[in-house]
């Protein structure tokens, strides 16, 4: 369903290290919002739900629910320390058009 850089699972790997509560994947949700329509929200979660989609890779795990699945099918997430927007990046094929933010798209 999607794929993750190895540099995507190095920073899921911190993120679950540092977790102040116990987690054991990253979540992808897709909402409406932002300024292209749709944006992301990621976040920590202990275990995964009903419908929902796990990717394992690199031995990071990642929860995406049933309604955020026909959204992000085929997508790379990347992670970059870039000084201009260091964080996680999205290359969607589902996406027509991006924000300039690189969190929304259309």
């Amino acid at each position: 369903m999607i794929t993750l850089t190895n540099s995507a699972i190095a920073a899921i790997e911190f993120a679950l290290s540092q977790a102040s509560e116990p987690a054991n994947g990253l979540r992808i949700k897709v909402e409406a919002g932002g300024c292209a329509g749709f944006k992301y929200h990621l976040g920590l979660d202990s275990e995964s739900r009903e419908g929902d989609a796990v990717i394992e890779a690199g031995g990071v795990k990642v929860f995406i629910d049933s309604a955020s699945q026909p959204h992000v099918g085929g997508m790379t997430l990347d992670f970059t320390t870039g000084v201009n927007s260091p964080g996680f990046v999205f290359d969607n094929p589902n996406a027509r058009e991006n924000c300039a933010c690189g969190k929304s798209f259309g």
